[in-house]
């Protein structure tokens, strides 16, 4: 099941979210400190006054998303703005890294590595990985063009992954 937006868990009964073998959601549609609604991937609907106050706020939402959502699988993970992405390693400091991995970690939820937008770094991935975060592989890919997974190999290789680092979703019971 694919979670989008933070008004998902209301829309859903816990019967219909369990009838899915696992869930994933991003922390890329959310609404601001005032009300705004944004969806980081549109420039024209990201609403950036201070980027470190943004960074932080897209943080602490990611961290209750982790923490509260029931959620199986963190896509589209570090996704930043275009507004900001280019400096990636300047907003995703290694404190911002560990609120995330810390919240993946105690709620047992997985991270994508990601394809199309060769997300998240290599020392995101290290990092992860030393503390015990599962992964998967995706794309978030918008049509038939798929961008392979060229990323993902490479970050299995330099962040030594292997068959145990990977998570697997569990086959649930049909009525």
């Amino acid at each position: 099941m694919q979670a989008e937006g933070r008004e998902w868990v209301n829309l859903f009964s816990e019967e219909s979210i369990d009838r899915f073998d696992y869930v994933f959601t991003d922390a890329m549609t959310f609404t601001d400190e005032k009300g705004r609604r944004n969806r980081i991937w549109l420039p024209e609907e990201t609403f950036i006054d201070d980027e470190e106050e943004f960074m932080d706020y897209l943080v602490n939402t990611l961290v209750t998303i982790l923490n509260s959502e029931p959620i199986d699988i963190y896509v589209n993970a570090t996704f930043l703005p275009e507004q900001m992405a280019d400096r990636y390693h300047h907003f995703w400091t290694e404190k911002r890294m560990d609120e995330v991995i810390n919240a993946l970690q105690a709620n047992n939820i997985a991270m994508e590595i990601n394809n199309r937008y060769e997300i998240p770094s290599p020392a995101f991935i290290k990092r992860a990985k030393k503390a015990g975060v599962r992964f998967t592989v995706g794309t978030n890919n918008a049509d038939e063009n798929f961008s392979g997974a060229k990323y993902a190999l490479d970050m299995i290789k330099m962040c030594n992954l292997t068959e145990s680092d990977f998570w697997l979703p569990v086959k649930k019971e049909r009525i």
